[in-house]
């Protein structure tokens, strides 16, 4: 009996390629930018309800009818902030400028500017103006760090690291597509042979 006769008359097993596949790490610095990002959008999403409640608040007394408008447009600029953070292509196509962290966090220093406005407007509702701090100050706060960031350029390395791994993932669906039609093609021969 030939070693070749060994091979034909043997049913050999396909070699599964789990010991191949490459396992997908988050970039630690990508998870800690969009958690940063995910609380800079809670805190504008707070500017929106508290300036939502002030406008409310400022129509229902006719001699607060400016800062009415005021808040409105603290609303519809607070929202743009979410949608920033959000980094949809669509958004950012549009206002290419808050690409840039600096301009993005002046940004946002603007918002939280603006919901702090007028506090003595609303120094019998305590609690609003509670509110109305905790939420410009938070919002001031990712601002400063956003401009600093992009003082230092992290919003460029975060670009660049962003594209290495969309570059990675894409390496690791076609990896796993050659592998799982490498599998197909050892199960046709296997069946071919028997």
């Amino acid at each position: 009996m030939s070693r070749n006769d060994d091979v034909e008359g043997e049913n050999v097993a396909p070699t599964t390629s789990s010991t191949t596949r490459v396992r997908n790490r988050p970039d630690p610095f990508l998870v800690a930018c969009r958690c940063f990002s995910f609380v800079t959008s809670l805190a504008a999403i707070l500017c929106i309800a508290v300036n939502v409640l002030s406008a409310v608040r400022s129509f229902k007394h006719a001699s607060d009818i400016f800062d009415g408008i005021f808040r409105c447009y603290a609303v519809l600029i607070a929202a743009f902030v979410v949608l920033i953070e959000t980094e949809w292509s669509f958004i950012l196509k549009f206002s290419q400028i808050l690409e840039y962290w600096a301009a993005r966090g002046m940004l946002q220093i603007f918002v939280a500017v603006m919901t702090r406005a007028f506090p003595e407007y609303i120094g019998d509702r305590k609690d609003l103006f509670l509110l109305q701090s905790i939420a410009s100050y938070i919002l001031l706060a990712c601002g400063v760090v956003y401009v600093v960031s992009g003082i230092l350029c992290i919003g460029f390395l975060k670009r660049a690291r962003q594209k290495q791994e969309i570059t990675r993932e894409q390496a690791t669906k076609d990896l796993e597509e050659l592998e799982r039609r490498k599998e197909e093609l050892e199960q046709l021969l296997l069946a071919e042979r028997v």
